[in-house]
């Protein structure tokens, strides 16, 4: 058994670039991912990581209209690898992740759209809807807080 799958969380370092195509729509931008470590003796260090996003369909709709610059999201998606010959015939190499799934994280004023609200897109159909997850517990109202009770367990 194998898969490709990967899960990232950051913010937005361009506004999505937008391909209109007969029967289709691509989103495409970048993310950044930091991590901050100190090493041994050393002042804090954070290192920052570029990723190429694509999206397709509603996904890309959803970029479209949703993100911005600066937004935080996290995206699930899979690993790309493509290859083209520029003008001066060098072959360049591209590493993208193809987006299955995004959700806007953040403030609202961040997204214009609603905080933790998530999108899925579906690769192998052409006229998929992207289909928002469920409310989390905190937006239904419901209590989940817990409360002291007597239970019959032995420990």
């Amino acid at each position: 058994m194998s898969f490709n799958k990967v899960i990232l969380v950051g913010n937005v370092g361009k506004d999505p670039d937008i391909r209109r195509f007969e029967n289709n729509i691509k989103a495409s931008f970048s993310l950044a991912t930091s991590e901050t470590y100190t090493p041994k003796g050393g002042d804090k260090v954070t290192q920052t990581e570029w990723h190429n996003i694509v999206a397709w369909r509603r996904l890309a709709e959803l970029a479209e209209n949703y993100i911005r610059k600066g937004s935080q999201i996290l995206v699930e998606g899979k690993l790309r690898y493509r290859s083209y010959d520029d003008r001066d015939g060098n072959k360049k190499y591209i590493v993208e992740v193809e987006a299955d799934v995004i959700q806007l994280l953040g403030r609202k004023s961040d997204n214009q759209g609603q905080p933790g609200q998530s999108y899925q897109g579906n690769s192998n159909s052409n006229s998929s809807p992207s289909q928002p997850s469920s409310q989390s517990d905190s937006e239904t109202g419901e209590d989940l807080t817990t409360h002291d009770t007597a239970d019959d367990l032995p420990f």
